[in-house]
């Protein structure tokens, strides 16, 4: 596992969330989340689309998390970021924050 990885996501929060203000539904969430991984995996922007659609303030900066260690993350999301290679995005992951689309990139 590497030390270090940099890493961008894109967090779709629901009712359930922990620390969520979101007023959408579980269910509305992951269908959101899904929308969003077609556009992605359609050619779309990761960047942008962290602009428009992610409920983390990291929205501000594309979704860029900058670079961190293992064990700085909730563990599913750690576990989804170090299997990644360099330059890949991950499926949708769960976490207690909600539905996350993470790109590594580094």
């Amino acid at each position: 596992m590497a030390d270090q990885v940099e890493a961008s996501h894109i967090l779709i929060m629901h009712i359930d969330s922990e620390r969520s203000s979101a007023t959408r539904t579980k269910d509305e969430a992951l269908t959101l989340i899904g929308e969003i991984k077609t556009e992605l995996d359609g050619g779309g922007d990761f960047a942008a689309l962290a602009t428009t659609h992610s409920d983390c303030p990291s929205s501000n900066d594309g979704g860029s998390l900058g670079s961190f260690g293992p064990g700085a993350m909730v563990p599913e999301f750690d576990e989804a970021v170090f299997s990644l290679e360099t330059g890949a995005s991950s499926d949708i992951v769960e976490t207690p924050f909600g539905y996350h689309l993470i790109h590594r990139t580094g």
